[in-house]
């Protein structure tokens, strides 16, 4: 699904627009295009995630889930690329 349609184009929740807009601001810095497991995972990022996810809880079902991620969006899924967040 996600790949056959065009990601501007595609929502998955009523939220979209406020979680995008939410993230940005928190995390304006952040690139998506290449992650760095630290901006993820390390405890000053997981300090930054945790309130960020928590103001979804009762507007997302499941806001607390984690995800795959690939870390190189221009690489495919393997293991060396993945990460779960």
């Amino acid at each position: 699904l996600i790949s056959s349609v065009d990601p501007k184009l595609l929502t998955l929740t009523k939220a979209d627009e406020q979680i995008y807009g939410e993230f940005r601001a928190a995390f304006g810095q952040l690139r998506v295009d290449v992650l760095d497991p630290e901006e993820l995972k390390s405890e000053a990022a997981k300090e930054k995630w945790r309130p960020f996810c928590l103001r979804f809880e009762g507007v997302v079902e499941d806001f607390n889930y984690g995800t795959l991620l690939r870390l190189d969006c221009s690489k495919g899924y393997t293991e060396e690329n993945t990460i779960f967040g």
